[in-house]
């Protein structure tokens, strides 16, 4: 026997559809939800029909084998032979995190293929997985943030039990498993949520459209939805946690944000579960209230994605200036950067003409997350153009010593480890033409080209299968060095205290914004950075030794009281004091 449920107010029929033939009907309860126990297994089909009208997949369908406008599958989650009852999750303070995308990181583009790369990240020092969006969506490829099944693992990357596959086989490694999630806005194909209910609302706008409704008539059944699924994704597939996309754009002026009220369930969650779980968000808005305690009115995350360290670095490292970008591109900011967390903390935005965010002094490190690239800084570009396609080894080496060596938690995005020549090129597969089209052209107005450089097709199978990393390169230089430069210096960070410590009270920074070098102090250890085209002295508190360099040549040398570092260009070195 299996209850059917569904949340749909204002209809004055709902029915069950077995097997698209078989139409039962459905009983009213409270609030907008229909119930119905009917004799049903595992693999079974069905779909819902509101007031007569077509039948429809279920809004939280656990299995969508035939894509968003297919019917939904029956799943029971507690038949999966977990093997992982020894795993208690892992501190967000000690992890290493790496951005994967399923379909683009191995060569079957699926959830088990996956798998087949966990060696190869648990020797890089990887302990913390963080997985693009897997919901279902349309076609069988994309990014994953045009889901429309919000509880459906993609049926093109092995459905839910590929995933649990996948959870089981990391944490057998020592490796936590995060998931992307997107509550800000659905995709535009397979999105029937609105034939429900309220799920939306034009009180709002988002880049994407109506935003979700969070605060409005009916909003107690969308919230639900939300937390909800964000508790399901935790409790049946054993993840260790979630990132919230663009949290900026979900619009909610309830006394109780549902920000902080779904940091409330989780924690209980992870309390009933025993083990740890984390709510990371992405946010522009600069806003250490996203993860201060709830008991101090925050709202509760673990922590926050910092993109001013990562633009900070970025235009430092390839001096480019354009867009938000505008607002970077200094060292003083980057040192900023490391002692402040955000660079713009009450500073006037050129980019946005006014002021933005607030200083976050009494947030620990470990509430940011920070990196030298992801999906969006990559993918978002024209050509999808990683930083090893904008720089070259030497100063990708720099900016991972600087990231890896951070007082936040570090982010690698696949590929990086090893200066992947492939791009992550924004790609799509949409199976109606007109949307297919309307995307196509989407991205050619927001990246115009000169003739005959046209922007690669999203539609486009060629740009999805360019988008794939290719395994091969790292037998090969330059990439072999730079995978075993990353794998030093995460190593490096692991053994010794003063490198993984997020208190950010002991991190001092000194800079020379003509020469163009950047010296970071934690503990008893410096991380010089010559970011000049000329060999130079860096001045040091004291006398040291080093550790690590990217390049030869490096010397130290005290004189008169005075200690330096004598570093090539373009190079970094960790010294202990």
């Amino acid at each position: 026997m299996v209850m059917f449920e569904v949340w749909a107010p204002g209809h004055q029929r709902v029915e069950l559809v077995l097997d698209g033939q078989r139409r039962l009907a459905m009983a009213a309860r409270e609030r907008g939800w229909w119930r119905l126990d009917v004799p049903a297994a595992p693999g079974d089909r069905y779909q819902f029909s509101l007031d007569g009208g077509p039948a429809r997949p279920d809004p939280r369908s656990a299995w969508q084998p035939d894509g968003v406008d297919g019917p939904s599958v029956v799943v029971d989650h507690g038949s999966f032979d977990w093997t992982d009852q020894g795993w208690h999750g892992t501190a967000l303070s000690g992890a290493m995190i790496y951005e994967l995308h399923v379909g683009t990181f191995s060569p079957e583009g699926t959830f088990d293929g996956a798998i087949s790369g966990l060696a190869h990240l648990v020797e890089l020092g990887v302990n913390a997985i963080e997985l693009l969006p897997v919901a279902e969506a349309s076609g069988r490829r994309g990014w994953g943030y045009d889901g429309a099944d919000l509880w459906a693992p993609h049926h093109a990357y092995g459905g839910p039990d590929g995933l649990k596959r996948l959870v089981d086989a990391c944490h057998a490694q020592g490796a936590a498993v995060m998931l992307d999630v997107v509550y800000n806005h659905l995709g535009p194909a397979g999105n029937y949520l609105s034939e429900y209910g309220p799920y939306f609302t034009d009180d709002y706008r988002t880049p994407w459209g109506s935003a979700v409704n969070m605060d409005g008539k009916g909003s107690y059944g969308v919230r639900d939805f939300v937390i909800s699924n964000a508790l399901m994704w935790l409790r049946d597939y054993h993840l260790d946690g979630l990132r919230l996309d663009a949290v900026h754009a979900i619009y909610d002026e309830s006394a109780l944000h549902l920000l902080e009220e779904l940091s409330g369930a989780v924690a209980g969650l992870a309390e009933e579960v025993g083990r740890e779980l984390w709510v990371i968000a992405e946010s522009d808005r600069n806003d250490p209230r996203l993860c201060r305690p709830r008991e101090s009115h925050g709202y509760g995350l673990s922590a926050s994605w910092d993109d001013d360290f990562h633009h900070a670095l970025h235009t430092v490292l390839t001096g480019e200036n354009s867009g938000y970008y505008v607002d970077f591109g200094r060292v003083a900011q980057l040192a900023k950067a490391f002692t402040d967390a955000y660079v713009y903390d009450g500073e006037f935005s050129e980019f946005r003409q006014r002021r933005h965010g607030r200083p976050a002094e009494d947030l620990s490190g470990a509430c940011f997350v920070c990196c030298l690239q992801n999906h969006d800084q990559v993918g978002n570009r024209a050509f999808g153009e990683r930083t090893a396609a904008l720089v070259g080894p030497d100063l990708l080496k720099v900016g991972a010593a600087l990231v890896l060596l951070s007082p936040f938690v570090p982010m690698l995005f696949q590929g990086e480890e090893w200066g992947a020549s492939t791009p992550f090129l924004y790609f799509t597969d949409h199976q109606d033409t007109e949307l297919g089209a309307a995307v196509r052209e989407g991205r050619r107005r927001e990246h115009p080209m000169p003739a005959g450089a046209g922007v690669p097709d999203p539609q486009a199978l060629e740009t999805f299968l360019r988008s794939k990393l290719d395994w091969s390169e790292l037998g090969r230089e330059p990439h072999r060095s730079l995978l075993e430069w990353h794998r030093r210096l995460i190593a490096l960070r692991r053994s010794e205290p003063d490198l993984s410590s997020h208190d950010r009270k002991l991190v001092g920074t000194a800079f020379d914004e003509q020469a163009r070098w950047l010296v970071v102090n934690r503990g008893r250890f410096s991380i010089a950075a010559n970011l000049a085209d000329e060999r130079q002295a860096l001045p040091l508190d004291s006398g040291a030794s080093v550790v690590m360099a990217s390049k030869e040549g490096v010397g130290v040398e005290t004189s008169g009281g005075e200690a330096r570092a004598w570093l090539p260009p373009r190079s970094v070195a960790v010294l202990a004091h």
